[in-house]
């Protein structure tokens, strides 16, 4: 499991890189003048909207990472969250709640780690 300075770290770099990829799109292009994902000259803000969404990925795998504690799982589920984004998400949080006990509160399912 990473430490908190890890984290720190990770979660830094993430806030660097987004403020740098942010800074550069909007100096190329007002976000508001965006004209989709295959215009040519729109090409800054797919690029900062497609990062935007791995650090999004990641940052969710960080909770994975902390809630699975056998290596396989973990590295499938990077995988699948990699490949497959909000819909591997989406399945991660279903199955979880599947595994929670009746009557569990959302900080035990949050909190609780996987054998």
């Amino acid at each position: 499991m990473p430490s908190k300075s890890a984290l720190q770290v990770l979660f830094v770099v993430i806030l660097i890189s987004m403020l740098i990829v942010t800074t550069w799109a909007s100096a190329h292009q007002s976000m508001f003048a965006w004209g989709g994902l295959t215009a040519r000259p729109d090409r800054y803000w797919t690029i900062a909207t497609l990062m935007d969404a791995y650090c999004g990925f990641l940052t969710f795998y960080v909770w994975v990472l902390y809630k699975e504690t056998r290596t396989l799982p973990r590295v499938l589920w990077f995988i699948a969250i990699m490949s497959f984004g909000n819909m591997a998400m989406s399945l991660y949080v279903l199955i979880q709640l599947a595994k929670q006990r009746s009557g569990g509160t959302v900080a035990s399912l949050l909190s609780a780690r996987n054998p």
